[in-house]
């Protein structure tokens, strides 16, 4: 009996063994498809399971088919899935908000749950979900407190970000860039889909390790390097069209005809004695045979929006290789960019090529470096102030007139008489550009030594070294542009450097399982430094030289050159402090040293401390289920700004010609006064913050309040003119501003199964600027651009932003015609506020910077397909349309937009725009209230639509993951401006500038187009 149930149990064992089935598979990272090394394996509810090789692969017997089999690993989303009868490959995703997060600060990294300060981080693949040229545009939306301006749509244009307000009013407030531990790089160099990740730091206890660089706030990038196992090579393409969606809505050939006759007709009102008021020539058939029919009707109803911004094609390639062994990490990354924009020819193409390489020689040394270099071309035909320019041609020029005669010559206002006579717009495009070629290098070397387990030096050597020749021509050929001279040609050209040493010591110390600290202690020296020289010449025999050959043109009308440096040095200590992980404290100082203060005030020290409380930690919180993260913070401290130029401390001098005794003799005139008592402008900061979440971080919220002041600003004031310099003006540090605001950003896991998936952030940030102090008397300052009168007043009291000009209140009637003439006006002429004393009365008329802005970013998942959509909220914030001065009030020189058809008339009172006449008896533009417009929006920032393909196809593609996407930036636009976009900057668009008086001014900008875009992704 024994032997028998021996032998049944034996029989059962072995068919169970032989039921069961063997699982294989590989495991990778859903967002890159890189292999997951050490990845747990089991079947659930048992202890059975294995680990993942270090090529991502595992194998493990179970059961049968339905066996549930669990992934875990750590700061993954855990996944489990059935073990199925093929082999089961999966897909893991990184956690959201993990507060194990390595967050990259300056000279380190800190865990995100130790940070004291306010850091935001964006990851590479958030920056690059839409196709952008450089960084500063890809940053736009991603943080609270950052305020990123996409001004002009040129291809190749970068974006002006500002983070927590406007803190300075004559030197640079531009934030600090770091790449990979590089200070002082232009980010618009920088290829998008080289970074790795992006941390902001905009309080005073995390940008105060950068001293008197820090006021604006720092942004350091770090690129991506190598990783250890087989190498793996990842490609992206983007193939992108341009799309002219909003227009500018100018009179038609009918209507402009009626409106310049109307203009003339009117005349007679303006001019009774009669001289000017008829036009030079009637627009009929007798007088322009080749603009009109023998019937009197025009012959062309050219619409130029239509000819002239057309959709264009773009496309962008990325290629990385990574890869490396146990002892060396490297990478290698290929970047081509050809972007070309709605005006015709202009175009920007970039070629990027990245290295890196990281080596542990032995177990007390590791030594690493990388280098990036990026070539690029710009081709810009699109000045952005508003001159006889393609933007400005595109909404003057006649619609009577076609672009090319029948002949094949060029057609314009010029053929008319008593026009404006810019060229036409695709004839501007195709014979005045401007070619800017850029050639940059940039990296860095670094050792580090490990002295003991506990304490490190590393040193460390950055460059950036750079050229750019902007070549510039303007044809024979255009009337009022550069006909009358000739054609003309210039070169400039730079070339820069900036090299870097830093030398730092860090310790970690773990004093017992309660306390731990890690301090920092460095020095640095940095120098930057420029040369420029110039070129022009007019006169030229043949387009065909251009600036290839400058002699070909008869006249040298400037040469000029300059070169200069300066230098910073610096020593700084940091030392954080962790007491049972539910304490933390830092402290940091810097004292730095420039060259480009007084000698009397070249050092300066900047301190900073903070404090935070995870309150989650404590044992009434700990293993809350509702509260699973809370943490409040503070910080406070002080950090300067430098960025005013060169030897603004020192008496300078400066060449120029006159004539003497009958001959050109060169002379030396006394330029710049120069104050030996220049010092630092200082910011101090204060920030509150909360962290909270809940429900395991499927809530999480950060709160920040901040109040920053910037004293002792670094003030152009004006000198007397009899103090005989050529600069009627010198730096002094005089004023005060502050700002002050909150931040919030909000993020939501709202669903979260294995097939669905749906989450959504929310940003929020509202500022508030008001200048404390000024000059000795606080007298206001008006900073330009000057158009048409003052644009823009600092006063104390107010923002920094506030528009100044006159009231309008519409048009004179009839029934107030007396009351017109005391102001030597008629009706039909514009009406305005004034003064009790009948002067003309002037006051702040808007904000060029908004209220609040918010964003709002909700991504779903379903099975295999992705989508997400961007939308961006600016409020409470005006644009000046200045471009209404050339084509509102000007009705016999150039085409007008459509408001005029609602000008004056006897029967049409109730009206701002002023009766249509010739504009020499126009009434003068002044800057108004009606230019002034409100500048609010709601965009469709983007809207991405993408399916990843299964694992077992991607197999047989011999890939290891594959994507599609599809996707279309600025999709819609809610505003009530009329211009083609209330975001725009005409005046002053380039990084490495103020241009806080300049922003949403517009004077003839370019439209934005719709971007509509197809990618992929593929890995193998």
């Amino acid at each position: 009996m024994k032997k028998i149930i021996y032998l049944t149990l034996l029989c059962m064992l072995s068919v169970q063994a032989w039921a069961q089935v063997q699982v294989t598979g590989k495991v990778t990272d859903a967002k890159d498809g890189q292999s997951l090394i050490g990845v747990t394996v089991q079947i659930k509810g048992t202890s059975t399971g294995t680990v993942t090789d270090q090529n991502g692969n595992y194998t493990l017997s179970t059961p049968n088919a339905t066996t549930i089999i669990a992934f875990s690993y750590t700061g993954y989303v855990t996944k489990e899935l059935p073990a199925g009868n093929g082999p089961l490959n999966v897909q893991m995703e990184a956690k959201a908000n993990s507060l194990n997060e390595v967050v990259v600060i300056g000279y380190g990294t800190v865990k995100k749950s130790d940070l004291t300060g306010s850091v935001a981080t964006v990851k590479g693949d958030r920056l690059v979900d839409r196709p952008v040229t450089n960084v500063t545009q890809a940053l736009q939306g991603k943080v609270a407190g950052v305020d990123v301006s996409v001004n002009s749509t040129a291809p190749g244009a970068g974006a002006k970000v500002r983070i927590r307000g406007i803190g300075s009013i004559n030197s640079n407030i531009d934030p600090l860039y770091v790449v990979d531990g590089v200070i002082g790089v232009d980010p618009n160099t920088i290829n998008p889909n080289d970074v790795a990740s992006m941390e902001v730091l905009k309080d005073a206890s995390s940008t105060a390790i950068y001293g008197s660089r820090g006021a604006n706030g720092v942004i350091m990038i770090t690129t991506k390097r190598g990783r250890k196992g087989p190498a793996t090579v990842s490609y992206e393409n983007n193939l992108y069209v341009n799309q002219l969606y909003r227009h500018l809505p100018t009179l038609n050939a009918r209507e402009f005809i009626d409106v310049y006759n109307k203009a003339f007709a009117n005349g007679q009102k303006y001019d009774p004695v009669g001289d000017v008021w008829t036009p030079p020539a009637a627009l009929n058939h007798a007088n322009y045979p080749k603009l009109f029919d023998e019937n009197d009707n025009p012959i062309y109803d050219t619409n130029w929006e239509k000819e002239t911004y057309k959709p264009s094609f773009s496309q962008n390639h990325q290629l990385l290789v990574q890869g490396g062994g146990e002892k060396s990490v490297y990478s290698i990354s290929l970047g081509y960019l050809n972007e070309n924009g709605l005006a015709p020819t202009s175009n920007f193409k970039r070629y990027s090529m990245k290295m890196t390489m990281d080596n542990d020689v032995n177990d007390w040394l590791k030594v690493g470096g990388n280098i990036n270099v990026i070539r690029s071309t710009q081709r810009l035909v699109t000045d952005g102030n508003g001159s006889l320019n393609l933007p400005r041609a595109v909404a003057e020029e006649v619609p009577i007139v076609p672009v090319k005669y029948p002949d094949g010559t060029w057609a314009g206002n010029f053929d008319i008489n008593g026009l404006e006579g810019a060229p036409n717009p695709v004839h501007i495009a195709n014979n005045r550009y401007t070619l800017n070629n850029t050639l940059q290098a940039l990296g860095n070397v670094y050792a580090i030594l490990h002295l003991t387990k506990e304490l490190d030096f590393k040193s460390d050597f950055g460059y950036t070294v750079g050229s750019q020749k902007n070549n510039f021509y303007s044809a024979m050929d255009l009337p009022h542009i550069s006909q009358d001279q000739g054609g003309v040609a210039n070169i400039n050209a730079y070339e820069n450097y900036h090299w870097q040493t830093e030398n730092y010591l860090t310790w970690n110390k773990k004093i017992n399982e309660r306390n731990r600290f890690t301090a920092l202690l460095g020095a640095s020296l940095q120098r930057t430094g420029f040369e420029r020289v110039r070129s022009e010449t007019q006169n030229f025999v043949d387009d065909f030289f251009q600036w290839h050959n400058q002699t070909a043109g008869s006249v040298r009308s400037a040469n000029e050159s300059e070169d200069n440096y300066s230098s910073l040095a610096s020593v700084y200590a940091r030392i954080t402090y962790n007491l049972d992980e539910k304490y933390l404290f830092t402290a940091t100082g810097r004292y730095d040293g420039s060259s480009r203060f007084g000698a009397n005030n070249r050092f300066a020290f900047f301190p900073s401390v903070g404090a935070a409380w995870r309150v989650s930690e404590e044992d009434f919180l700990k293993g809350n289920k509702t509260i699973s993260n809370l943490k409040l913070r503070a910080s406070y401290g002080t950090s300067g700004n430098q960025e005013i130029g060169y030897g603004l401390s020192q008496l300078q001098l400066s060449p120029s010609n006159t004539v003497l005794d009958g001959k050109n003799q060169t002379i030396i005139l006394p330029n710049y006064l120069g104050n030996r008592d220049l010092k630092w402008e200082r910011s101090d900061q204060f920030d509150a913050g909360l962290e909270l979440g809940l429900f395991g971080d499927r809530i999480s919220l950060n709160a920040d309040y901040y109040n920053r002041t910037t004293k002792d600003l670094l003030l152009q004031t004006p000198i007397p003119w009899s103090a005989g310099e050529v600069q009627a003006n010198v730096y002094r540090n005089i004023g005060s501003v502050r700002n002050s605001g909150i931040e919030l950003a909000l993020n939501t896991q709202n669903i979260r199964t294995t097939d669905f998936e749906w989450s959504t952030s929310f940003l929020f940030t509202a500022n508030k600027n008001k200048v404390l102090k000024l000059n000795d008397n606080n007298a206001d300052i008006f900073p330009g651009p000057n158009f048409l009168g003052q644009n823009f007043v600092i006063r104390v009291g107010e923002p920094i932003g506030s528009f100044y000009g006159r009231t309008r209140l519409g048009t004179w009637g009839t029934d107030e015609a007396a009351e017109a003439a005391t102001h030597g006006l008629k009706p039909g002429d514009r009406k305005y506020k004034y003064n009790p004393d009948g002067s003309e009365y002037y006051s702040i008329i808007g904000q060029a910077y908004p209220k609040w802005t918010g964003n709002i970013n909700s991504t779903m998942r379903y099975k295999n397909w992705d989508f997400s959509f961007d939308i961006r909220f600016v409020q409470g914030v005006n644009t000046a349309a200045n471009f209404k001065h050339s084509v509102e009030d000007r009705q016999t020189l150039a085409n007008s937009l459509t408001t005029v058809l609602n000008a004056w008339t006897p029967t049409n009172q109730n009206t701002m725009v002023s009766e249509v006449r010739n504009y020499k008896f126009a009434q003068d533009s002044k800057f108004d209230t009606w230019w002034v417009e409100d500048g609010s929006f709601i965009r469709g920032q983007n809207f991405i639509l993408g399916y990843t393909f299964q694992p077992d196809v991607v197999k047989k593609l011999s890939l290891t993951r594959l994507r599609v996407y599809a996707s279309v930036q600025n999709l819609f636009l809610i505003t009530k401006y009329t211009g083609y976009d209330p975001e725009v900057d005409t005046f002053n668009q380039s990084y490495g500038s103020n241009a806080a008086f300049s922003q949403n001014v517009d004077f003839f900008a370019p439209p934005r187009p719709r971007v509509w875009n197809l990618g992929i992704q593929a890995s193998f």
